[in-house]
């Protein structure tokens, strides 16, 4: 959640796009949008805007990627995809938004087989780890977990709500259930929350566990919580705004001092398999979490970056507890999972997870797959906060990457990236839609597209030629009644 300033040039004329703090699309890039040279493929030669090809150009990259993509229809089809992931040991899956159907239906797909096929054991998310501790208890079976799917998926209160109480996320976590039911507590398929906003939930996680398990960290708990207790129910951008307003103290040490005692006692919290895990876990949060609402001071690419390290320092934290031989699934939005050097992110010195993750994990042989959509409709909300709403996803600008995939003719396709990775038609930055939590469908052709090296960027891809929204909990006043055709498992 930042603020985000981006200086773009309209028809040559700057202009500076404040949004906020819509944190997945944080370049606002377009067609007619002028960006500085990175290594002589971003950018524009005397102010003004790179061509993006003849028609005689697009036809041939159409054409190169009908000869490429394969069609998918079913679960079947994505029998390529597998085998390609198969000797992968961390497996990242995209999506262009956080509310389209069928980004959460076809990751769940590949994570079922993953998982079922070849011995994944667990799936990290660009959510709060609190939040996602309390599915991994629910889906291994652990005592005092909640009841069902959807008592666990209810509790996700934090705005946007739809991203993960949904009836999508649901027939998952239904179906881990099961499946962790028929294995050993040490086979079990586990969920976790990569992300840093937790910073309340993880305070009170602490003092709550502290407070019955080692009693003798109380003082220095109570004295991190209450450091943070005068900002009110807005927490961290409350945090954040008292650090503008030059305030002379922070809470900095009081969370470093809490990590370090948790780390040094972090032997006597066995309470049960994961409880250390856990415990110092919303220890790493809260510190992290501080140091990430500090820097909203700035209106730069350091809260974005502090951010994704984060994410990267957890995932390498939940590898590392699960074994040397543990793999592990991601799913995030494309602007966290595709490879940031391949993107104009590299112009403001911003860094993304799968960056990070091949940069220090290549001998895990990671696998990035990439999502995106022609048109259709997506839950999205009009404004930080604001009521989530089905937006309507016009058809994608002409010369964008989901343009010349919708040209194809195929619908939905699968693509492998080395397939085009050769071919001088897509050596140079095609526009790709990112879609966030905050949506203008009418101003998309300013602010949405981002310029994407896509055989870098990503390792395969999904192309979904006509999107439907997400089907939030939300929506559903009774909760008895499912959707139509539910549970959209494949």
């Amino acid at each position: 959640m930042i603020w985000i300033s981006a200086c773009v040039f309209m028809d040559s004329l700057p202009m500076v796009m404040t949004i906020f703090p819509d944190a997945d699309v944080h370049h606002f890039v377009s067609f007619g949008t002028s960006v500085l040279l990175v290594n002589g493929r971003f950018g524009t030669a005397n102010g003004r805007t790179q061509s993006h090809g003849t028609m005689q150009a697009q036809l041939k990259k159409i054409k190169a990627l009908n000869q490429v993509s394969k069609e998918l229809k079913n679960a079947a089809d994505l029998d390529p995809l597998i085998e390609k992931l198969s000797g992968s040991r961390v497996v990242l899956l995209g999506e262009a938004s956080h509310g389209t159907h069928e980004y959460y239906t076809w990751r769940t797909a590949i994570t079922k087989r993953l998982i079922q096929e070849h011995g994944f054991n667990f799936i990290a998310v660009e959510g709060d780890w609190p939040d996602f501790y309390r599915v991994n208890r629910y889906v291994k079976h652990y005592s005092n977990s909640d009841s069902s799917s959807v008592e666990v998926l209810k509790q996700f209160n934090r705005w946007p709500t739809w991203m993960w109480a949904n009836w999508e996320m649901e027939a998952l976590i239904n179906w881990l259930y099961r499946h962790n039911g028929a294995l050993g507590a040490n086979e079990r398929v586990g969920t976790y929350g990569l992300d840093v906003y937790s910073l309340w939930e993880s305070m009170e996680a602490i003092v709550d566990y502290l407070k019955t398990h080692d009693p003798s960290l109380m003082p220095a708990a109570k004295r991190a919580l209450g450091c943070f207790e005068p900002f009110g129910d807005e927490k961290g951008m409350a945090y954040a705004r008292s650090l503008q307003r030059y305030l002379p103290t922070t809470c900095e040490n009081e969370v470093v001092h809490l990590l370090k005692e948790i780390k040094r006692h972090a032997d006597h919290y066995n309470t049960d398999l994961e409880a250390s895990l856990n415990i110092e876990q919303n220890a790493h949060i809260a510190k992290n979490a501080e140091q990430y609402y500090r820097s909203m001071v700035h209106v730069n690419q350091s809260s974005w970056n502090l951010r994704d390290h984060h994410m990267m320092d957890t995932l390498k934290r939940l590898l590392y507890f699960h074994g040397p031989d543990a793999k592990a699934i991601v799913w995030a939005h494309n602007t966290h999972v595709g490879d940031a050097r391949a993107t104009d992110m590299a112009l403001e010195g911003s860094i993304n997870v799968g960056q990070l993750v091949r940069e220090q994990l290549p001998d895990l042989r990671p696998q990035i797959v990439g999502f995106g959509s022609y048109q259709g409709m997506v839950v999205a909300g009009a404004e930080w906060g604001a009521p989530m709403r089905q937006m309507k996803v016009p058809e994608a600008m002409p010369g964008s990457w989901e343009h010349l995939m919708h040209q194809t003719g195929k619908g939905d396709q699968l693509l492998f990236m080395d397939r085009i990775k050769d071919n001088p038609f897509f050596e140079l930055p095609i526009g790709h839609r990112a879609i966030g939590v905050v949506y203008h469908p009418q101003h998309e052709r300013r602010g949405n597209y981002v310029p994407s090296v896509m055989a870098e960027r990503y390792d395969a891809f999904i192309h979904i030629d006509r999107s439907e929204g997400v089907h939030a909990m939300k929506v559903y006043l009774d909760r008895t009644q499912l959707p139509e055709t539910y549970p959209w498992a494949f």
